[in-house]
């Protein structure tokens, strides 16, 4: 003979409650959602970003590595320093020869 482990039914009034909390429960998340104001407690990850943009971000690291490599190589080439670069520039904005912005003139 098999032997079933029979769970006590609940009763109605404990169905009842248990409707009743989790209809309390759906009543108050809509009304967070149609609260403009409120903020979810839903925990979310990282932005979502567009492969466009992912495209843009991985161009633009591109970009900054190029420049470096080819700083770095003039730098080696000319034996200057740090030090020595950022005085030559320093120079060039003070003088007015070279803008510190694109497109800018002093």
């Amino acid at each position: 003979m098999k032997h079933r482990n029979a769970a006590r039914p609940n009763n109605g009034r404990e169905k009842l409650r248990q409707f009743q909390e989790l209809d309390d429960a759906f009543a108050k998340a809509l009304q967070e959602l149609d609260d403009p104001d409120a903020r979810p407690d839903i925990p979310t990850g990282p932005p979502v970003r567009s492969a466009q943009a992912q495209a843009k971000e991985e161009d633009a690291r591109a970009r900054e590595r190029a420049f470096s490599q080819r700083l770095e190589a003039l730098m080696e080439e000319y034996r200057m320093t740090p030090a020595v670069l950022t005085e030559l520039i320093g120079t060039l904005l003070e003088c007015g020869v070279w803008a510190d912005k694109p497109g800018a003139q002093r």
